[in-house]
Parts: structure tokens; C-alpha cells; sequence
């Protein structure tokens, strides 16, 4: 356990800039000693959990504070040990998230009824609000949990493995930790859809290896290219999700043809600076053309809701088969595995002296990925129906993302399956109350056309109209239309 632990620290001292070493290294003798002699269903002891828990979270560079509550958040609940002791020793910050973490510990996501599992929900969403650390915590958690599900009895498998698919993926998600979101949902994968699983696993395994292979083909070629133009840069494959993959398969375009998708292996390369990705871009082109039909994708000038940024582009490789590669800078790279966690990590540079040009390269503002969370809590308060609130909940704020564009190149983040009028009412009330058509790049489509992600929506207004067409709420799928939609036909 002691090896273990100093593999930990040593981790910390590398990644958590000015993290305090002594008060860790506290909780962590505090948190053996409550949880001595006690073990997990997988043989296992708390404290291996408990290491496993706070080293995630120091892959995601947290603070002290986030750490030392990862060490000690199974204790209220599981020995004799106290929220005060734990306050007295380490302070209200860190007993204010451990509380946090119990409670949602406590909030199983189900229920005989609809209304329980809401009420659940809801539960949790007031403790996300206060401290989003706790719910950073209650991933990690939640991910080494997956890790030895196997253990569990049959029906808590499921029941843990759906919670996971259906709330902690898609908050990971939205809280922009892209890998761990992929993570989950492929452990709750083979839980859930045992034959499916099966199937994409077996079937998939040749093109991986196939894809893998291209990749590094295709890898050995831009390096020695990047080489003599003096360019600087890290390269390696990425390998698509089997969740994501399955999912993707599935569509009606694709139709279980995996040869049309590109990114099942796509490389990444990692630079320096935002210019070296332009360089790289260039560099890229040079040497194999761009698939004219897919276009590149530049989500650094126009970075993508969640602040994801990087450059992507689909090109005719080597042999002439379609390779995506991802071009972006180291820190956006952390941004883009790191998520809100960037955020503390940000708080500590700034602390430990890193100055702000340093930092503003690679760091967004938290206010802009804490937006939805703001409005969850607002639902809370609008929305008294559970049926009502679990839509909400599960077709707009936890659904998979799309975004798309304005005339005028703004960035509007929204639910797949979002139609035009989503748009409309996302943007401002009154271009929803007015909406009469919609180009989509420059093309008329229906009013319940559904949007793909990179889209240019533009509304065309009729100005004599006075209020939404009671149809439109047959097709919207966001809370915002559906509220506004209601509330004129309410008042008549």
C-alpha cells in the first residue's frame, strides 16, 4: 500500500502544480486508519479504491483540496469516522465536498416510480451546482467502480452499468473530459448490450489493426516531413471508442460499412503553438490532398461550445485511403482530455507564478462551461412535472451535442435532433416567435429539418407574425422552445 502511495505522490509532484504534499500524505494515514481490515466485493482493500480515485483525479491536475477529498470520500459512509473529525483536521472546504460526494453516493438513479428517480435526479444536480468538484470526485469514483463491476451481483450490474451510459457519460461529456466519457461508456458497453458488444468487438478487430497500421504509415511520412521543415511536433494514433464505433455503425448512412469511417484510427499531432498548427496544416496538405466533400474542420478559430479546440482534416493518405488527422497544441490537448478540471489546475499555475500569457493559450473561461449547469438548477424551479423534467433532462441538457453557426459565425451549443426552431429560440425569443423558414448553408429546409453538427443556420423572419405555431412542438426538442412554445399558448 505504501508503493502504491508513493507512486501517487510522485504523480502529483509532476502534474498538481503547488500541491501540499504534507496535508495529502495526512489524509492519506487518515483514511487507512478508518478504513483498516475493510475490503471490496473484488478482494481488493477501500484504500486501493481510495489511491485509485485520487490518482485520476490527479491525472486531471486537480487541486489539494479535490485530492484530499477523493482520499477520504468514502469515510462517512463507511466507518465510524465523522463529517466533523474530517472538518476539524482539514478544514470546511474539503468536508463540504467529502458531504457532497456521500450524498450523491446515497442518490441511487432509480426507482419504483418515474417521480423517485427524478427526485434523485434532482437531488444530485443541487449538489453538482454548489461544488463541481464533487462531481469530478464522483467520477473517478465512479470509473474505478466500472473497473471491477464484474464482481457485483447481475442485477446491480446492470442498474450500475445503465446510470453510467445514461447520467455520469453524458455528464462527463458536457463537462468536456472527452476520454473519460468514452471510458465509461465502454465499460457499461458490454453490461448493458452484452450481444452487441460481442458483435463490434469481433467485427471491428481486423479494421482496427488494419487502421492501426495505416496510421503508422502515414505517421513515419509527416514526421520525417515535419523533420526538415524544423517543425517540432508529437505524433501518435487514436483509436475510436468501441461505444462511440457501435453507435456510429448504426446510422442510416453508414449502415455497418465500416469503411466509411475514417477516424476509427486518426492521427494526432501535438505542437506547441496555435501557429505550429497552422504550419502542421500545411505541411499535412502538401503532402496528401484534403477530401474536398468533408472540408476541414478548424475548431480553434471557432472552438466548439465546450471549448474544445483543435484542428481536424480528412485527406487521401498514403494509398490513397481517407485518414483524419487532429492538429493542436499540448495545452489544448489537456483542455480536450481535462475538461472544467483545467479550471483548478489553472487557479494553481496562477498561484504557483505561471503568467497569464502562459496560461490564456490553453485555458478557458469557467463561467462558459458552467452555463448549463446554471441552467439545470433554473429548470429545477420552472419545471414541476417529473415527466416534463426527465425530458428535459434526457433528450436536451445530458444528449449528445451538436453545434452550429450563425450568419454572423457564432457558436450555439445544442441537443442532437435539434431542428431550426431550436435554433431560432436558443438565439433570442423573438427570432423563434418569428421564424417563417430557415436556410441551412444556403439552402431552404423545413422548419423541423434536423441540424448537423458545423451547419450554417440562418432564420428568415416574417415580421407580421406574432407568435409560434402551435405543430412546431410536435418536432423541438429543447426546453427553451417547448417553455416558450407553451407559455403563448398558455396565455390564450
Amino acid at each position: 500500500m505504501e508503493t502504491e502511495f508513493e507512486t501517487l505522490l510522485s504523480k502529483i509532484k509532476s502534474l498538481c502544480l503547488g500541491a501540499d504534499l504534507q496535508t495529502i500524505k495526512d489524509a492519506f494515514e487518515f483514511a487507512k486508519e478508518a478504513h483498516a481490515g475493510q475490503n471490496r466485493l473484488s478482494g481488493e482493500s477501500v484504500i486501493t479504491h481510495l489511491l485509485e480515485t485520487a490518482s485520476i483525479l490527479a491525472d486531471w491536475r486537480l487541486d489539494t483540496t479535490s485530492i484530499v477529498a477523493g482520499l477520504l470520500h468514502d469515510i462517512v459512509e463507511d466507518t465510524d469516522k465523522t463529517l466533523n473529525q474530517i472538518e476539524n483536521k482539514f478544514g470546511s472546504e474539503v468536508a463540504v465536498i467529502v458531504n457532497g460526494v456521500t450524498k450523491i453516493g446515497e442518490i441511487k438513479l432509480r426507482g419504483r416510480q418515474e417521480e423517485e428517480f427524478v427526485e434523485n435526479i434532482r437531488k444530485m444536480i443541487l449538489v453538482m451546482a454548489h461544488d463541481l468538484r464533487v462531481v469530478l470526485i464522483k467520477l473517478a469514483d465512479r470509473y474505478h467502480n466500472m473497473k471491477t463491476l464484474s464482481f457485483l451481483p447481475l442485477e446491480k450490474q446492470k442498474r450500475i452499468a445503465k446510470e453510467t451510459l445514461e447520467v455520469y457519460a453524458p455528464l462527463a461529456e458536457r463537462l468536456g473530459i472527452g476520454e473519460m466519457k468514452g471510458k465509461l461508456e465502454d465499460l457499461a458497453f458490454p453490461y448493458l448490450y452484452p450481444n452487441e458488444f460481442a458483435w463490434v468487438k469481433s467485427f471491428s478487430a481486423p479494421y482496427y489493426h488494419q487502421a492501426e497500421e495505416y496510421v503508422d504509415k502515414a505517421k513515419a511520412t509527416i514526421e520525417k516531413e515535419m523533420e526538415k521543415e524544423g517543425l517540432i511536433a508529437q505524433t501518435h494514433g487514436r483509436s475510436k471508442h468501441l461505444y462511440s464505433l457501435w453507435h456510429k455503425l448504426m446510422r442510416p448512412e453508414v449502415n455497418k460499412d465500416i469503411t466509411k469511417i475514417y477516424d476509427l484510427v486518426a492521427l494526432r499531432i501535438l505542437v506547441n503553438s496555435i501557429r505550429d498548427c497552422y504550419a502542421v496544416l500545411g505541411e499535412v496538405h502538401k503532402i496528401w490532398k484534403p477530401v474536398p466533400y468533408e472540408g476541414i474542420s478548424d475548431f480553434i478559430a471557432v472552438p466548439k461550445p465546450n471549448g474544445y479546440r483543435s484542428i481536424h482534416t480528412k485527406v487521401f493518405g498514403p494509398d490513397g485511403r481517407i485518414i483524419e488527422v487532429q492538429i493542436r497544441t499540448y495545452e489544448m490537448h489537456q483542455e480536450a482530455e481535462n475538461g472544467i478540471a483545467a479550471h483548478w489546475h489553472y487557479a494553481q499555475a496562477k498561484s504557483a507564478g505561471v503568467s497569464d500569457k502562459k496560461l490564456s493559450e490553453g485555458v478557458f473561461a469557467p463561467d462558459e462551461k458552467l452555463s448549463w449547469v446554471k441552467q439545470l438548477v433554473a429548470w429545477q424551479k420552472e419545471i414541476v412535472d417529473s415527466r416534463e423534467f426527465l425530458k428535459a433532462l434526457k433528450f436536451d441538457a445530458l444528449s449528445h451535442r451538436i453545434f452550429v453557426f450563425s450568419p454572423k459565425g457564432d457558436v450555439f451549443d445544442l441537443p442532437v435532433g435539434a431542428t431550426p426552431i431550436d435554433f431560432a429560440f436558443t438565439v433570442h425569443t423573438a427570432l423563434g416567435d418569428k421564424a417563417a423558414g430557415c436556410r441551412v448553408n444556403g439552402k431552404l429546409v423545413p422548419l423541423d429539418y434536423k441540424l448537423k453538427s458545423g451547419e450554417m443556420v440562418e432564420i428568415l423572419l416574417d415580421k407580421n407574425r406574432k407568435a409560434p405555431s402551435r405543430d412546431w412542438s410536435n418536432f423541438v426538442v429543447t426546453q427553451i422552445a417547448r417553455r416558450e412554445i407553451a407559455k403563448h399558448f398558455n396565455k390564450s
